[in-house]
């Protein structure tokens, strides 16, 4: 009786359409709030929104993100504060993608995108730096570090509500 039972379910999925697809030939749409790989944003004018408050690293539950603040100068301006995150470091391994660290932020510097194609061969290739998390700078755009007029701090800056 059981196995007749066993048939009748095998039988009975037989006909259905298969779920599996053919990756990466295929690629499933995912949803709009995903959160994947960490980016580095930057102003519209290309300074950097980090300024190495390190409250990201605070935030996240996994302590998967360090990060060392240095202090801008006219001759080396990375943000428009008064400080900027000389060193940015996620361990991927350890982040568990919760997204606080992007919650924690009061510039709008670290945001989750949608990439989701993440694989290592060697731990220290998990291991992502500024460099690494950093947008490049738009067409046009100075990048960082440049020079200032001597005593201005910020350059203008855009919206800090847009989260482009």
């Amino acid at each position: 009786m059981n196995i007749i039972k066993g048939f009748m379910t095998t039988f009975k999925h037989v006909l259905e359409e298969p779920v599996t697809l053919q990756y990466p030939e295929q690629v499933k749409d995912f949803e709009k709030r995903y959160k994947g790989r960490h980016h580095l944003r930057r102003y519209d004018n290309g300074l950097e929104k980090c300024i190495g408050c390190s409250l990201c690293a605070a935030a996240c539950p996994a302590d998967a993100i360090w990060v060392e603040a240095a202090e801008n100068s006219d001759e080396e301006r990375y943000s428009p504060g008064e400080r900027y995150a000389k060193t940015y470091e996620i361990n991927m391994l350890r982040c568990i993608f919760c997204g606080y660290c992007e919650d924690a932020c009061p510039t709008q510097a670290i945001q989750l995108g949608h990439e989701h194609q993440l694989s290592f061969t060697d731990r220290r290739d998990a291991i992502y730096i500024k460099d690494m998390l950093i947008d490049a700078p738009a067409d046009g755009q100075e990048a960082t570090p440049r020079q200032v007029e001597a005593g201005v701090y910020t350059q203008s800056i855009p919206n800090m509500e847009d989260p482009s």
